[in-house]
């Protein structure tokens, strides 16, 4: 029996503390959750994003090559396609260049 107020009080903050603790952890699971769900959803758009940068590099190479043996007049298009790819390929460059950068980071860091 509690005959106490204090200890009313203090079983009302014991109770409050655990129900708060409860809603964190089903807050930081439901956020784990989301993370995990991303993770397929990052490595399938750098995928798609290397697959787009080979395809244009092959087509700027099927132009210079059909350019060279006399396919393809129009030396502009070949260029366009060609700076097209080295844009492309720099871009890619890039980004790899800050997720390095940023995994570097993650790995100073103190835990």
């Amino acid at each position: 029996m509690i005959n106490n107020p204090n200890d009313i009080n203090r079983l009302d903050l014991a109770n409050q503390i655990k129900d708060i603790r409860e809603n964190k952890l089903t807050d930081l699971k439901s956020q784990t959750d989301a993370v995990d769900s991303n993770k397929e959803s990052f490595k399938d758009m750098l995928k798609g994003f290397v697959g787009d940068v080979n395809k244009m590099q092959k087509k700027a190479d099927d132009s210079v090559n059909k350019l060279a043996t006399g396919e393809i007049t129009d030396v502009h298009d070949v260029m366009i396609k060609v700076e097209e790819a080295n844009l492309s390929f720099s871009l890619m460059m890039e980004i790899r260049n800050k997720i390095v950068e940023g995994y570097k980071e993650v790995l100073r860091t103190n835990v």
